[in-house]
């Protein structure tokens, strides 16, 4: 078998039927397996999602175990030469992942590959590509010195914005929302580390892959990431996101020093504050009009492929695209699902 794909899930069936609906459509030139693993949700996605999916195996958690715990379950009892972690918040392209594929097929020195991922306005997500986060990358990011200079190579190293987003790359740090990994690979540096339960994941594997002698590449297809969607972005977000900073550092730069790890506190802190704030005085969105609240892709007329390259050449700010799948009878978009 060629290809493996895992999803893990948690309480975004509707985001994850869109997904895979892409992926069906994505993997009909490759012999493959979709593998979906639940972590407890209770929207009753398993439910929803059989009958419409019959092929899809499912692993039914009775209780969050984390992204990279589940993820594991699948890998285990998956079979393909290749494997793809995505999330379920995710929209990919009908030759995604035979591209994806072919790649690692022409290039066995690569022992991951990521991806271009735009969120549902459109914009290009700066995580599909990044630096290793060492003491002076998380120290530029945490800073504000990568947002100042950008495309510097020196301080910019977190995001790696000084890359072109439209060309390959060889790259250190790869997005867990897409990442194709080759099995052997996997064989020599291990599953993911389970100490992260969220976030931090794929920096590690990154990481140890290329500790391993493999190379981690960057290619320019483009897929939908709905940033978020899986995932709250509160101050439990902020905590995982920190804490996982935290165990990564002690893990493979256990030289870095107390300041350091000061820092990355000062950080948590920081965040918390504003995440708070956030809360107690929300900023008030502008309200969208009816012409762009009607701008909607419906899938009987359009690809996956054509609407992800019409979303990346015409990035938007204030109100996102709309996907309508006349089959589901449901339209998605990055801040709502609408159900006929």
């Amino acid at each position: 078998m060629k290809l493996s794909v895992i999803i893990v899930n948690y309480n975004v069936k509707y985001f994850l039927e869109q997904c895979l609906h892409s992926v069906f459509k994505s993997i009909h030139d490759l012999e493959a397996e979709v593998i979906v693993i639940d972590n407890n949700s209770s929207d009753n996605s398993v439910e929803y999602l059989q009958s419409k999916f019959p092929e899809v195996h499912y692993i039914t958690n009775k209780e969050n175990v984390g992204f990279s715990k589940a993820n594991n379950q699948g890998i285990e009892i998956s079979e393909g030469e290749y494997v793809l972690i995505l999330n379920p918040d995710t929209v990919i392209a009908e030759d995604t992942l035979v591209n994806v594929c072919r790649f690692m097929d022409t290039h066995p020195e690569t022992g991951a590959v990521g991806v271009k991922m735009i969120n549902g306005y459109g914009n290009f997500l700066p995580e599909s590509k990044r630096g290793f986060p060492s003491p002076w990358n998380s120290f530029c990011k945490m800073s504000g010195l990568s947002k100042l200079f950008p495309r510097s190579s020196r301080f910019g190293q977190y995001h790696l914005r000084y890359l072109d987003e439209n060309s390959i790359h060889q790259v250190d740090v790869l997005a867990g929302a897409f990442m194709l990994l080759r099995r052997e690979a996997l064989k020599k540096v291990g599953l993911l580390d389970e100490t992260f339960f969220m976030y931090g994941e794929d920096i590690d594997l990154s990481y140890r892959i290329v500790q391993g002698g493999y190379k981690n590449y960057y290619l320019p297809e483009r897929i939908i990431h709905y940033k978020g969607e899986s995932t709250r972005k509160d101050f439990k977000y902020v905590k995982h996101f920190y804490q996982a900073m935290l165990i990564f550092h002690e893990k493979h730069y256990p030289e870095a020093g107390i300041f350091h790890k000061w820092l990355i506190h000062l950080a948590v802190n920081t965040k918390a504050v504003f995440s708070v704030l956030g809360k107690l005085f929300p900023i008030k969105k502008k309200e969208q009009s009816k012409r762009n609240n009607a701008e909607v892709f419906n899938t009987n007329d359009i690809s996956y492929k054509e609407l992800i390259n019409r979303m990346d050449k015409h990035p938007r700010k204030d109100f996102p695209y709309k996907i309508y799948n006349p089959e589901t009878g449901i339209t998605i978009s990055s801040n709502e699902v609408i159900i006929d």
